[in-house]
């Protein structure tokens, strides 16, 4: 149990609501969340479709543990074909949309379809329809939510104005402080007149075998509990707790990557210690989380803003050659008001200032410029002046200039804030993931940072990405955080399915639903023409200048064909059918 068994779809060019259950061989095989997501987009979407074809799918997933009482499992996954990167994508999302998916009687919606006008689904236990949102469009995210919560009740995903206007880099706000990031979700939704989802009911959710389900419940909370009293820097500062570590370390990306570390005084003015003792001012959490990992920002002045994650202080601060905190954090909630990307925004802005530099732009913000970051953010959410430029991303800026060594992305999404020279790993992983350039899919850094393997040596890389890779591909399809994944560890997190789903899984099979998920992914992006597992020819060859990572680069080749064997694909990238026979999967 603890799954509904039904699906919403909702057609917004016919106006058509309906229900299906989900075949019951489904689950098991493809979980819940980002496999269920993938396993709806595979079956029923061309790979060779326009992303912002009215036909396109997109899918919002609960797992088998959301809305449950398994800690940190308040989150869902989204799942759509990229308008950035034309690639099968999904974005995970913490909050209480999930839990109120479940509570509203579903396991996941899928929308299709374009409404003729402004328009937002609502979804409910007691009925769901298509409602006239001609009031809410041009609002920005956080009016949306407040809106939408007081007149439903119930919780809300929205796009903002950047969406709206058809920004490939525009994101999904839900709750009014948590974002489906990555890919261009809102450019998406906005192509279908869809301004929002909201979801509300009381269902209750039930688990297959309680007992088991309690017992490995609370063993996962007294895990966490013992890490929370030694103290948890997640916590305490949230995810900027490891821009130190990472600066030191000689893994900070600084002006696009041009340099891997920054100097300890300009760290010390916008990392985690700062935030804690100048900036922070309170906490908030996710349903079903007892780490609380959010914080509030009060600025001087008293304005009260979403303190930023580790990658907007990054993408806004050493990016951009930027130490001054409280604009980075009036950048970070600008984006969440338009419905930006906030890794993908400030990226694109540093190929910019690079761009400029080669004079191959001119105008547009600088290195160290808060004032024209700012006035940049509203010119590309606003889809105006020179904004509509940066808007298609980095890729599409840097090749319409005539110098694509600027855009720091793989597959055309723009890289995070961990710079794989000093982690070997990590660019593996960037490589290939099928989202393009990213970490949470593939997060190894924890690995290397704590020693369990050596940052700086290839060997043995290509093993851990694809073990990463695979685990995370289930946890998120469970949907539980990422920030306990290493945490728990494979038993208690085999322990929760069995004891949602009344299953009798081990870890093997564990990772081998994992390992499904991810080639039907690849499968999908490789019958839509995407095969590349490449990274910026700059951390392929230029050397790191000083610091810890001195003299590194990404030995990409020789880790990738040893990844492609063991992935059991051909050498060019494309999955053996033997593989796909393993799987279940076929072309």
């Amino acid at each position: 149990m603890s799954r509904t068994g039904l699906i919403l779809r909702a057609n917004l060019g016919s106006g058509e609501i309906s229900e299906e259950r989900i075949d019951p061989r489904l689950p098991g095989g493809y979980v819940g969340g980002r496999g269920l997501g993938a396993k709806i987009l595979s079956d029923e979407t061309d790979p060779r479709s326009d992303p912002l074809a009215p036909e396109m799918r997109v899918v919002f997933a609960a797992g088998p543990l959301s809305g449950t009482g398994a800690p940190t499992s308040g989150r869902f996954s989204a799942s759509f074909k990229s308008p950035l990167t034309g690639l099968l994508t999904d974005s995970n999302c913490g909050g209480f949309f999930g839990p109120w998916i479940k509570r509203a009687g579903y396991d996941a919606i899928v929308v299709q379809g374009r409404a003729e006008a402004p328009s937002y689904l609502a979804v409910s236990d007691e009925g769901s329809d298509i409602r006239d949102a001609g009031d809410l469009w041009g609002m920005l995210t956080g009016e949306t939510n407040r809106t939408l919560e007081e007149r439903h009740a119930g919780k809300v995903a929205t796009i903002g104005p950047a969406g709206e206007r058809g920004a490939l880099i525009s994101n999904v706000i839900v709750n009014g402080r948590r974002a489906l990031g990555r890919g261009g979700l809102g450019a998406l939704m906005g192509s279908k007149n869809l301004k929002a989802v909201v979801v509300s009911g009381r269902m209750k959710v039930e688990v297959e075998d309680p007992k088991s389900f309690d017992i490995a419940a609370a063993r996962a909370r007294s895990l966490i509990r013992a890490r929370l009293s030694r103290g948890w820097g997640l916590a305490e500062v949230g995810t900027a707790s490891i821009f130190h570590l990472l600066n030191v370390s000689g893994m900070l990306p600084v002006k696009n990557f041009q340099e891997s570390r920054w100097p300890a005084q300009r760290a010390e003015e916008v990392g985690g210690e700062r935030l804690r003792r100048d900036i922070l001012s309170g906490r908030h959490g996710c349903a079903a989380c007892p780490v609380a990992c959010g914080h509030w920002a009060t600025l001087p002045g008293g304005e009260v803003k979403k303190a930023p994650e580790f990658e907007t202080i990054w993408s806004f601060g050493p990016n951009l050659d930027s130490s001054d905190l409280p604009s980075i954090v009036r950048a970070g909630a600008l984006c969440d008001d338009l419905g930006l990307d906030t890794i993908s925004t400030g990226s694109t802005i540093a190929a910019a200032a690079e761009l400029r530099d080669m004079g191959k732009m001119e105008g547009g913000p600088g290195w160290d410029d808060p004032a024209g970051t700012l006035d940049t953010i509203k010119k590309i959410g606003m889809m105006e002046g020179g904004g509509r430029m940066l808007a298609g991303g980095a890729r599409r800026l840097a090749l319409g200039r005539g110098a694509p060594e600027a855009s720091m992305d793989s597959k055309g999404l723009e890289l995070p804030g961990y710079d794989p020279r000093g982690a070997k790993g990590m660019g593996l992983a960037y490589a290939t993931s099928n989202r393009g350039g990213c970490h949470m899919k593939g997060y190894t850094v924890l690995h290397e940072l704590t020693g369990k393997a050596e940052r700086l040596s290839s060997v043995g890389k290509a093993q851990l990405v694809m073990g990463v890779q695979d685990e995370t591909a289930f946890v998120d399809s469970l949907v539980l955080c990422r920030f306990v994944q290493q945490l728990l560890g494979p038993e208690i997190l085999v322990d929760l399915y069995n004891g949602a789903t009344g299953s009798d899984i081990r870890r093997e099979d564990m990772m081998e639903m994992g390992g499904r998920i991810f080639n039907l992914e690849r499968l999908y992006n490789e019958r839509a023409g995407v095969s590349e597992d490449s990274l910026p020819g700059r951390l392929l060859a230029d050397m790191v200048g000083d610091g810890p990572s001195k003299g590194n680069v990404v030995e990409l080749a020789e880790m990738l064909a040893e990844y492609r064997t063991l992935r059991g694909w051909a050498p060019g990238g494309e999955i053996l059918e033997e593989t796909l026979r393993r799987y279940g999967l076929s072309r």
